[in-house]
C-alpha cells in the first residue's frame, strides 16, 4: 500500500490516476484561494447552500438525458443541471434577505433544507424508475474519484485553472471590497458586480468539487483552507495562497489515498486532511498558535516577576 500512495503522490500510478489527482490538486488550489475571499467577505454559509441547491438539479438533469437515451451521468450535462438550480436558490437566498425580515442565516437554512430535500426525493424517485443507469450519483454526496473518466478529470483540471486565472485578475477589486466597500466604492469599484463575481466563482468551485468531494463537504474545501492560513498571516495575498496550496496538497493526498484504497470516499479524505493542518496551525501558527500564545504568556509572567 506504502509504495502504491508513493506512487499515486508522484503521478506514477497511470495517466488516468495522475489526471485525476492532478484535477483534484487543482480544484484544491481553487477552492483555497476563492474561500479566502468568500471567508473575509462573510459567505461561508452561502457556498453551503449553493453546494445543497446543486442536489435537484442533478437528479433533474439525469431524468433529462436519460429521457432523450443518453447515459444520464454525462458530468458536463449533471454539472449544468446542478448550476441553474444552485443559481435558483442563491436568486431566492437574496430575494428572503432583501424583501423579508428574516436574517441571512435563516434564510440560508430555509433555502439549504428545502433544495437538498427536493434533491432527495428526486434521487429516490430516479432509483425507483427503470431509467438510465443512476448507479453512482449517491457519490456526488460524499464525492468519488474511483469512477472518474478521463474526460471528467480533464473538465475539471481545465475548470480549476480557468477559476484561479478569474481570480488573479479580480483579485484587487474581491479584496478592496471585502475590507471596506465604501472605500471601494470611492475608488470606482462596483461592489455589487465584484460581490456577484465572487458569487459566481464560489459556485463554479462548489459545481467542480461535485464530483471529487461532494455537494455535502465542498464547504468545508472553501474554508477550512482559509481559516487555517489566516492564522499565520493578516495579509489577503499570503492568505490566498497559503489556502490555495492547502487545498491542492488536500486535493492531491486525498485522490491519491481513494485510488489507493477505492472503498475510501474521497471527500471525507480531503476534508479530514484539511482539519489536519488547520489542528496543527491551531497548535504551532506563530503568533495566533495555542502554543506560541503559552509562551509569550510565560515570558510576560516572568518579566513581570523580574
Amino acid at each position: 500500500m506504502t509504495a502504491d500512495l508513493l506512487q499515486a503522490l508522484l503521478f506514477q500510478g497511470g495517466y488516468n490516476a495522475a489526471l485525476v489527482s492532478l484535477g483534484a490538486a487543482l480544484l484544491g488550489l481553487a477552492a483555497g484561494a476563492v474561500g479566502a475571499f468568500t471567508t473575509l467577505r462573510r459567505r461561508a454559509l452561502t457556498s453551503d447552500a449553493m453546494a445543497h441547491a446543486t442536489l435537484p438539479g442533478i437528479g433533474l438533469a439525469f431524468l433529462a438525458m436519460a429521457a432523450f437515451g443518453g447515459d444520464g451521468r454525462n458530468l458536463a450535462g449533471l454539472l449544468i443541471g446542478a448550476g441553474l438550480t444552485a443559481a435558483l436558490g442563491l436568486y431566492w437566498l437574496q430575494r428572503l434577505t432583501d424583501t423579508t425580515r428574516l436574517p441571512e442565516d435563516a434564510a440560508t437554512g430555509a433555502i439549504l433544507s428545502t433544495f437538498y430535500g427536493a434533491g432527495i426525493v428526486i434521487l429516490t424517485v430516479i432509483q425507483n424508475l427503470s431509467l438510465g443507469r443512476p448507479a453512482g450519483l449517491e457519490g456526488f454526496l460524499l464525492g468519488s474519484t474511483a469512477g472518474m473518466l478521463k474526460s471528467d478529470a480533464i473538465l475539471i483540471a481545465a475548470g480549476g485553472a480557468v477559476i484561479l486565472a478569474l481570480l488573479l485578475i479580480l483579485r484587487r477589486a474581491l479584496a478592496m471590497t471585502a475590507f471596506d466597500p465604501g472605500h471601494a466604492r470611492l475608488m470606482g469599484i462596483n461592489t455589487r458586480a465584484a460581490d456577484m463575481a465572487l458569487l459566481l466563482l464560489t459556485l463554479a468551485c462548489v459545481l467542480l468539487g461535485l464530483r471529487v468531494v461532494g455537494l455535502i463537504l465542498i464547504v468545508a474545501l472553501l474554508i477550512t483552507p482559509a481559516l487555517t492560513a489566516r492564522l499565520w498571516s493578516d495579509r489577503i495575498g499570503v492568505v490566498a495562497l497559503l489556502a490555495g496550496g492547502i487545498g491542492a496538497f488536500a486535493g492531491h493526498l486525498g485522490a491519491s489515498l481513494s485510488l489507493v484504497l477505492p472503498d475510501l470516499p474521497t471527500g471525507p479524505a480531503i476534508v479530514l486532511i484539511t482539519f489536519t493542518a488547520f489542528l496543527l496551525s491551531v497548535l504551532f501558527a506563530p503568533g495566533r498558535g495555542l502554543i506560541a500564545r503559552a509562551l509569550t504568556r510565560a515570558r510576560q509572567a516572568a518579566l513581570v516577576r523580574a
